[in-house]
């Protein structure tokens, strides 16, 4: 995203696409160097190859007779392991349908919501809309480049905090200093939209500054720990399946807060827009802080039960 940001700063628009799209054509050309992951492999029935693949990705180089021996015996494991797996572990549709996945599902339905229509989605699509409709003195797009930035600090960030102070405590702490700041700059765009307020003073650094504590704070909590949690609530049988149906509605969320966005800003202003925005985040603090639990240090079948 820094990269879009930083190209549509300095390059033509018409150039952008040939640019970027060297990107993807030079992962498609390494990946195939890649064999298939050895699960899938040995799902297939493909052993052999499923032996020298697990040997690629362990790294494997046959120094000695013991390390040979060490490599073998985890592969046994693994194909153990896959060939335990037996008719009972079919996923029907019966299995979401029992209350503890459908309480599941509705909390990573939830945390989805939350992610979504917290706002930062809406500004890192529109950043640049967003700071030339309250007239800041920087570029919009040197502002923009600086978000992306800071998109990337929240994310080390939430890497570095993740396991030490838990899921849960991070997403409290993001929600909330999401809906405080969000509530803020809806109050800075009110009074440069709506009133004759002077704010010269503050054009330079207070919008800049809003908008990159929400985007760090999102970074943190909201964007990343969310899909950790999604993963370590979902029963093991459907967890799969039902990552998948909660990464739909992640895009068709994020379909209707990209077509809305626009729209509503222009019809009811950005101050509106920020502050329904700053709803969400409140509405995601207390359903996070009554409800979630925390899965920090729990294993998958601690959380099942």
């Amino acid at each position: 995203m820094l990269v879009g940001y930083t190209l549509s700063s300095n390059v033509p628009y018409h150039l952008i696409p040939l640019l970027v799209i060297s990107l993807p054509v030079l992962f498609l050309l390494i990946e195939t160097f890649f064999p298939e992951t050895p699960t899938y492999l040995l799902q297939r029935a493909e052993v052999e190859k499923a032996e020298k693949a697990f040997k690629f990705y362990q790294g494997h180089t046959a120094e000695s007779k013991q390390d040979i021996d060490k490599c073998n015996a985890k592969f046994s494991e693994l194909r153990d392991a896959i060939s335990q797996k037996s008719q009972a572990d079919v996923v029907t549709w019966r299995d979401f349908f029992s209350k503890r996945a459908i309480h599941a599902l509705s909390m990573g339905s939830m945390l989805i919501l939350i992610n979504v229509f917290s706002g930062s989605f809406a500004i890192l699509n529109y950043a640049t809309s967003i700071f030339g409709a309250i007239k800041t003195d920087l570029h919009p797009n040197t502002n923009t480049i600086i978000i992306g930035l800071v998109q990337i600090i929240g994310t080390i960030t939430a890497i570095i905090l993740v396991d030490r102070y838990g899921r849960k405590m991070l997403l409290i702490l993001s929600t909330a200093s999401m809906g405080i700041c969000l509530a803020a700059f809806g109050m800075y765009a009110f009074f440069a939209e709506e009133t004759s307020v002077d704010l010269t003073p503050y054009h330079s650094w207070l919008p800049l500054l809003l908008v990159a504590l929400i985007i760090l704070a999102a970074n943190v909590g909201v964007i990343p720990v969310t899909f950790v949690v999604l993963v370590e609530i979902l029963p093991p049988k459907i967890r799969s399946k039902g990552a998948s149906f909660c990464l739909c509605l992640l895009s068709l969320f994020t379909f209707i807060l990209i077509k809305v966005f626009p729209p509503f800003m222009q019809a009811f202003g950005l101050s509106a827009s920020m502050w329904a925005c700053a709803s969400f985040a409140a509405l995601g603090l207390f359903y996070i802080a009554i409800f979630l639990p925390e899965t920090k240090g729990k294993s998958m079948s601690t959380e099942e039960s």
